[in-house]
């Protein structure tokens, strides 16, 4: 979100993984991870089923609910002649900017909305396939603020920015370089993105999202991913993709649906996100929320397949709660946890792969109420079957900050997930007979041939867990959960090295960026 949120291709190479340090448990967990990445999991493919909640009836009444929205109440396309042009000529019933939908026309124009696409990184090793039972990890976005333990809340700069960057690309469990990772204030407004889009090209080899904070800054996104991956390659595939919101409630601006019509035009994928806190932006109640959500997301994807016809869209979602005495936003609470549940029942039943939920919290800190809100909604966004988690690192202070403790944090907890969505394996081996036959009654399994074999891989080990006993922790200096995350993203930094990129392309991308920087005035707002 902003805060206003197959084939191949041979450009540039693997990256390059910093060698674990040390040895002990610190070198075998870097060992491990290293080899996590060395096999190949540039995404993950679920074996663990998403949750239905809602039954058959239930799933039809906010179905009938959403569509009654589309049709009787419509929805407002503002500032943007091009789109009330194109909804007159499918059959849309117009009233000045006020759309209305015949029942049905939506379902029929999405049916040429692809269910599963990929997106195509420069190192096709890590290319991600988004829909059907894949999932997709990112950072948080959008955040104006960053904030560590030695230098608190402060602005992001285009610095931050590319430290995010290559903290993610050193994760072993994060899948994509994400988009607007923090606002790099320090750069003008008008010329940030051309050095956001460098970033996540020249620091990492994974897929990224371009602008969309204006049409024109959408379309040099792609011009800057076609020098990367070539005019025709990209008029083909999908290499970058746009995150837009809707101006909830039952409002999409001009702003918005000119960035997501530029995407489809160049057949590049559109992330399209209703961004509903209960109480003020759409109802309290839940299956109200999730109705105006389903009504408004399905008429984003609707209109960029009027623009091109199977141009990649994702079914997006953000569900909040608010305190309703303060009016306060409130982040990783249960009651849109659930909602994202049923949310990921209708998006199957449209076809379409899912955004949904994330790492969501309104605490200041990256401490105990980060982690219980970040957990409850993040567990939320695997279960609902989503296959695009952005903000799946670093969201803090209900998205107004970045933080590194938290994004190290966070990135282990993808770490668990992988184990945790990867579900149970039955064969001999985990069935374990010869271990039985060897141990027996009475006896311990910690050093039968069984438990060798499987030792290094039968357990997710966290890099950030103490679980050491509680002495020897105290003896190390009681060292808490964020202190040791402080840590790791120093200790990441520093080993950190970019990934290969062909020097043609990036004298390429150097050019273009200067071109245009010089082409325009600074604007700062």
């Amino acid at each position: 979100m902003t805060l206003a949120e197959d084939g191949t291709n041979a450009v540039g190479g693997t990256g390059q993984r910093p060698a674990g340090r040390g040895g002990g448990r610190a070198g075998r967990r870097a060992k491990r991870s290293q080899t996590v990445r060395a096999i190949g999991r540039p995404f993950i493919t679920r074996n663990l089923p998403p949750h239905d909640v809602l039954d058959e009836e239930n799933l039809q009444r906010i179905e009938i609910a959403a569509e009654t929205i589309l049709a009787e109440i419509g929805i407002e396309f503002r500032d943007d002649p091009d789109t009330l042009e194109l909804w007159r000529k499918a059959g849309a019933e117009l009233d000045g900017v006020l759309v209305r939908f015949p029942k049905g026309m939506i379902r029929e124009l999405l049916k040429t909305a692809p269910a599963e696409f990929t997106q195509h990184a420069r190192n096709p090793e890590n290319n991600v396939r988004i829909g059907g039972s894949n999932v997709v990890f990112a950072p948080a976005y959008g955040s104006p603020f960053v904030m560590d333990l030695d230098e608190g809340r402060r602005y992001g700069t285009i610095e931050d920015f590319r430290n995010f960057i290559k903290l993610a690309q050193s994760s072993p469990w994060l899948h994509h370089s994400g988009g607007t990772i923090c606002e790099p204030v320090d750069v003008p407004v008008n010329k940030r993105h051309l050095d956001m889009v460098h970033a996540h090209v020249t620091l990492s080899d994974r897929p990224f999202l371009g602008s969309v904070t204006a049409e024109e800054r959408a379309e040099e996104s792609i011009d800057m991913a076609r020098i990367v991956f070539g005019e025709d390659f990209v008029e083909q595939n999908c290499v970058i993709m746009g995150n837009v919101n809707v101006n909830s409630p039952l409002v999409w601006d001009g702003t918005m649906t000119k960035v997501f019509r530029a995407y489809a035009r160049a057949n590049q994928g559109s992330v399209l996100v209703p961004f509903i806190l209960g109480g003020a932006m759409g109802p309290v109640t839940m299956a109200g929320a999730i109705a105006q959500a389903h009504a408004e997301t399905l008429a984003g994807c609707a209109l960029a397949q009027l623009e091109r016809p199977g141009a990649p869209v994702v079914y997006g979602n953000f569900l909040s709660s608010m305190s309703l005495r303060s009016g306060s936003p409130t982040f990783g609470t249960p009651e849109p946890a659930t909602g994202s549940l049923v949310v990921g029942q209708l998006a199957r039943r449209t076809n379409l792969p899912l955004r949904c939920s994330g790492n969501f919290t309104t605490s200041k800190l990256p401490d105990a109420h980060a982690m219980n809100e970040g957990t409850m909604s993040m567990i939320a966004a695997v279960n609902c079957g989503a296959n695009f988690v952005l903000h799946s690192a670093g969201f803090l202070d209900g998205l107004l900050s970045m933080s590194y403790e938290k994004f190290m944090m966070d990135a282990d907890f993808c770490g668990a997930l992988h184990t945790y969505l990867d579900g149970l394996k039955v064969d001999d081996n985990a069935l374990a007979l010869d271990a039985f036959r060897e141990v027996g009654p009475g006896n311990h399994f910690f050093g039968c041939d069984h438990t060798m074999r499987n030792y290094e891989t039968a357990f997710f080990d966290s890099a950030l867990a103490d679980n050491d006993p509680f002495e020897k922790w105290e003896e190390s200096g009681s060292v808490d959960a964020a202190t040791r995350a402080n840590r790791a993203w120093k200790e990441t930094l520093a080993s950190y090295e970019a990934p290969p990129l062909d020097a043609g392309i990036n004298e390429a991308l150097e050019d273009y960026i200067a071109r245009k920087k010089s082409s325009r005035d600074d604007q700062w707002y």
